[in-house]
């Protein structure tokens, strides 16, 4: 091993030990080094059509893997693509280290052309913002994975001058953080949450991000079995408790239909635990939906509450499974809703949301669900089918469903698609879009193309914002600018080298959905429904 190496080699190498194995984004002069340092380490680099894009595709990929993910942007245009996707890395909590390329302080001194302050840009959308020297290469590198990893989630940036990147530093690291011990509430507190679980007649979990990043699913399932406690799920955390399972109560906070079944149950509760319970993907309906001096409630976060959505009447700033396990040790379990509430409200949400109809965004989402076999990873975009397919769209285990569920941002599902599918390739993998959001990153095809990948691209066709012209029409004001011409979808798979269908019908769709299983390359099916077909559904 040599004596000494690149500073770009320090970064790259401390991120392959962190079991990062892919990078996305698009290269430029000021990152060639760093790219290279990247291919050297082991880490792949996959050019993307877009940055934005490149950052979805990452996302996608640490969904599999769970290592940090990697977005590559070069100076100024090429890192300033990325901020949405860097955005919604902090809101969603993804552990998204991006990498920019940046001109040498002395050079930037007299020399403006494409130079933007990338770390104000990035300051208020990251955990935190690094510029890289020599000096500080290995320590600068090691702080961004904890500072990605540890606690609540979310993404660092790292900016790497050109000269810094090719500075020869020592090879040998100084020591690295250790993660911290997991953590337990306090005696007193912990013993009068036990007691309260104890008393508890109709308890209820509210499971969210902080336990999915956690790893916390087998321990939520484990306590709620105990203690017979039904489980509500936010979006993101969908699958943390099997939802075939009979305490299973799926996701909310974004469809109003469900809502006005699952808040009332929730206000029933006589004790709620939230686990891991981010409310950034709830809606204005779950602001102060129970009231803690009248209503039991334990928070347990891997952050304190400053969102104010909610207040609880004890707050563990603890890991979700040691808590979970704390709370339950030794309790012998009680009968808990015993008029049979629980079977009563999956039986009414089911009825509210029927998959019985001959043709439209149920039917493709129920088709979907019934042609591609348990096990099949999702992505859905943002828009009116969302809504309506994280209620029908049974998940199994967490992470099954991908989307943008706190900034809520379009384009995300075919590029999170491809990330999964680069990392997972034996999986099924599908994404759900509407036809604007497909439209975003339809160049993204491409990039599926080169990578010989073949998920499936399901796009909702009613050349329309659906979900924004429902809204201009619910407020009686005059269509404008959510409209556009319908376009030929599966024409575009075929142009950039995959496969195309265009359906109308459910056994059309289920013909398309089979022979997209088999094939070796990608399919666009474009399912064609009505304007106003999400009307009453969600």
């Amino acid at each position: 091993m040599p004596d000494t190496i690149r500073a770009a080699d320090a970064l790259a190498r401390r991120l392959y030990d962190a079991g990062c194995r892919y990078a996305f984004g698009m290269p430029g002069g000021e990152v060639l080094t760093l790219i290279d340092a990247l291919r050297q380490a082991g880490i792949q680099f996959i050019l993307a059509k877009h940055e934005n894009a490149a950052g979805f595709m990452a996302e996608g990929v640490h969904h599999r893997d769970h290592a940090p993910a990697i977005l590559v942007g070069t100076i100024g245009p090429g890192t300033l693509n990325g901020v949405n996707t860097v955005a919604n890395a902090l809101q969603d909590q993804v552990p998204l280290i991006v990498l920019s390329g940046c001109v040498d302080a002395d050079e930037a001194a007299r020399y403006t052309h494409q130079v933007v302050d990338h770390q104000a840009v990035f300051a208020p959308i990251t955990k935190a913002t690094f510029r890289l020297s020599a000096g500080s290469a290995h320590v600068i590198a090691d702080k961004a994975i904890a500072i990605a990893t540890e606690g609540r989630m979310g993404p660092v940036h790292i900016d790497v001058p050109i000269g810094v990147a090719d500075t020869d530093i020592p090879a040998l690291a100084p020591a690295r953080r250790r993660p911290a011990s997991p953590s337990i509430p306090a005696e007193k507190d912990l013993e009068t949450a036990r007691s309260w679980l104890a008393d508890a007649r109709k308890p209820l979990m509210i499971v969210g991000v902080d336990a999915m990043n956690q790893h916390a699913a087998q321990a939520v399932r484990e306590f709620a079995e105990d203690h017979n406690i039904p489980v509500i799920t936010t979006y993101k955390a969908k699958g943390m408790l099997p939802e075939d399972h009979p305490l299973a109560l799926g996701g909310a906070g974004l469809s109003p239909l469900a809502d006005t079944h699952l808040v009332p149950f929730t206000q029933s509760a006589d004790l709620v635990i939230c686990v891991g319970y981010d409310p950034i993907e709830m809606r204005p309906g779950w602001r102060d939906v129970w009231t803690p001096d009248s209503q039991r409630v334990i928070d347990i976060t891997a952050a304190p509450n400053h969102h104010y959505m909610h207040q609880s009447t004890l707050n563990f700033v603890t890991d979700c499974a040691p808590t979970l396990s704390a709370l339950s040790d030794g309790l012998d379990p009680r009968a808990t809703w015993v008029d049979g509430e629980i079977h009563q409200l999956k039986t009414a949400l089911s009825a509210a949301f029927p998959n019985d109809e001959d043709w439209g965004p149920a039917a493709v989402i129920d088709t979907c669900r019934a042609v591609l076999p348990k096990g099949t990873i999702a992505s859905a975009d943002s828009g009116a089918h969302r809504i309506l397919l994280s209620q029908m769209w049974e998940c199994h285990a967490p992470r099954d469903l991908m989307q943008s569920s706190a900034l809520c941002t379009m384009g995300c599902a075919v590029p999170m698609a491809i990330g999964a599918k680069l990392a997972d390739p034996e999986r099924n993998v599908v994404s759900f879009s509407g036809d604007a959001g497909f439209l975003m990153v339809a160049g993204e095809l491409a990039t599926a193309a080169e990578l010989s990948l073949a998920p499936i691209f399901v796009v909702f066709v009613d050349a329309s914002l659906a979900l924004i012209e429902k809204k201009q029409r619910e407020r009686r004001l005059s269509n404008s600018g959510v409209d556009f011409p319908r376009h030929n979808f599966a024409a575009m798979g075929v142009a950039f080298g995959g496969r195309g269908a265009t359906v109308r019908s459910r056994k059309a769709l289920e013909t398309a959905l089979e022979q997209a299983m088999q094939a070796d390359t990608f399919t666009v099916i474009a399912a064609v429904i009505d304007r106003g077909a999400y009307d009453g559904r969600i």
